[in-house]
């Protein structure tokens, strides 16, 4: 007797598709769905954040010596500027300043806007021990000038931080970072690349689950 004349009947039957089974409903996959919205969540975050810090990575890109733009009374302020490393001089409006800290850090900073143009503001970092009333800020700066509203996530409330002190900020207001050189941005280029990492792995996940199982031949 040959090999294929041994196989029993009902294990052929066995092999072929039980309608009883197939009509029974979907089982439930709450730890799938789960899966599904963290991953999707996660990956919509990512973009979000490496969007977010696109403007500090461009400016972390930028090479060369600062652009003189002179006084910053007389600065002509456009899309020539936005983003730059520029130095400028100008003497600081001291019924303006607001006084804030960062978490982790022991430095303060101050905030002003230039006497004479409302509309540009400048951060200067000021060492620790030195702050108290007596501080005289410089009058000649080095660093990164933006608009208000594209300066990062970490300018986000210094109009409110104004507002609280009694004062106020124009809506198209600019700000200088003092000593903030493109070096110092470098980090952002990395973040940028470990957000696109994880909305690549989170999207090839999202395929690998929704992808539909194929039958075994």
């Amino acid at each position: 007797m040959s090999a294929e004349e041994t196989v029993s009947p009902g294990l052929e039957l066995g092999l072929s598709r039980d309608p009883d089974l197939e009509a029974l409903p979907e089982p439930r996959r709450p730890g799938r769905r789960l899966t599904l919205v963290t991953m999707s969540v996660t990956l919509v975050l990512s973009l979000v954040m490496a969007y977010a810090l696109r403007g500090q990575a461009s400016y972390a890109l930028a090479s060369g010596s600062p652009q003189d733009v002179g006084y910053l009374t007389d600065v002509q302020l456009g899309p020539a500027l936005e983003n730059h490393y520029v130095r400028g001089e100008a003497l600081l409006a001291s019924d303006s300043a607001v006084r804030y800290s960062r978490p982790l850090e022991s430095d303060s900073y101050r905030l002003a806007h230039v006497a004479g143009n409302e509309r540009i503001w400048v951060e200067v970092r000021v060492p620790d021990g030195l702050e108290g009333p007596h501080f005289v800020p410089p009058s000649s700066f080095v660093g990164r000038l933006v608009p208000l509203e594209k300066s990062g996530l970490s300018h986000n409330d210094l109009d409110r931080a104004v507002t609280a002190s009694g004062g106020s900020m124009p809506k198209d207001a600019w700000l200088l970072m003092d000593g903030h050189a493109p070096q110092g941005s470098r980090w952002a280029i990395g973040l940028i690349l470990l957000f696109v990492a994880f909305a690549g792995f989170n999207a090839f996940g999202l395929y690998r689950l929704w992808r539909p199982a194929k039958d075994a031949d």
